[in-house]
């Protein structure tokens, strides 16, 4: 088994670092690279080819977003496996190579993810229901607090449901993703008019229309710390740089899949909303 490890930066070398120092100390049983790519951060991320030998630094132009940058870390990937890794992600012993024996025993699943837990070792919901059109209004304003707003959340969270045991799931949050090279070449990398939000949704619909399982796999556990990029509280912030990305995002994302619905069982049928 040859693993390849994409860590995407922007801002955050520190992170990075201790990520690196992390996977160091863990003498992974298997063979590995690590790529980290760096979206223009301007925070000198070359010195940890030096402080960390073997590792790969891949310098952008430019701040691509989420779905062009790890795309660019995927495109370099060697491996028979990619895990796709956000600095912001805490190693945990023995994670890595749970989702990658899970992923060598479940011929028919595509993408695996851990259990996310919080700082203070709580879960952090990261397995989704696909959305409706409406799901992001629920969640980031007051409507979330009304009966309807309620129950549209506890699905879309699937709160309904222990996250005790590994099982499909619609999609995993893009934090840390394992993906099988097969599955890729078949569902295609990120795409990339997703800058930041819903690149991980459209992913893994793309994987379950070529009829590759996506997996939450809580055996094995990261660490996750949480980071507000757009508001809950009241309606979104007009004037926030963020909330017109995940508009954008929302609108993209809905008129891409208009025509296509999704059944309970994560199969897709063709037919109209």
């Amino acid at each position: 088994m040859h693993l390849s490890i994409i860590i995407l930066n922007y801002k955050k070398i520190n992170l990075v670092r201790q990520q690196l120092r992390s996977l160091n100390e863990f003498h992974l049983p298997f063979s590995f690279e690590t790529i980290v790519v760096d979206n223009a951060s301007g925070d000198q991320i070359g010195v940890l080819a030096k402080e960390f030998s073997g590792v790969q630094i891949l310098p952008l132009l430019w701040n691509c977003g989420m779905g062009a940058g790890n795309n660019a870390g995927l495109k370099r990937a060697q491996g028979e496996y990619m895990l796709i890794l956000n600095p912001d992600v805490i190693l945990l012993p023995r994670a890595i190579e749970t989702l990658c024996e899970f992923l060598s025993k479940s011929q028919r699943a595509g993408i695996a993810g851990p259990k996310l837990l919080n700082p203070d070792q709580s879960l952090q919901y990261s397995c989704f229901r696909f959305p409706r059109w409406f799901t992001p209004l629920f969640r980031r304003t007051h409507l979330s607090r009304i009966p309807m707003g309620k129950k549209e959340l506890n699905r879309f969270a699937m709160l309904d449901w222990d996250h005790k045991g590994a099982r499909n799931v619609d999609w995993l949050q893009g934090s840390a993703l394992l993906v099988r090279r097969k599955a890729l070449e078949e569902a295609g990398l990120f795409d990339e008019r997703f800058f930041l939000f819903f690149e991980d949704t459209d992913w893994c619909r793309r994987f379950w229309q070529k009829h590759w399982e996506v997996v939450y796999v809580p055996e094995a556990q990261m660490v996750h710390y949480p980071q507000r990029l757009s508001s809950s509280d009241g309606v979104w912030t007009l004037f926030n740089r963020l909330t017109w990305i995940h508009i954008a995002s929302w609108i993209k994302y809905f008129w891409k899949w208009r025509n296509q619905k999704v059944n309970p069982n994560g199969q897709i049928s063709m037919t109209n909303l």
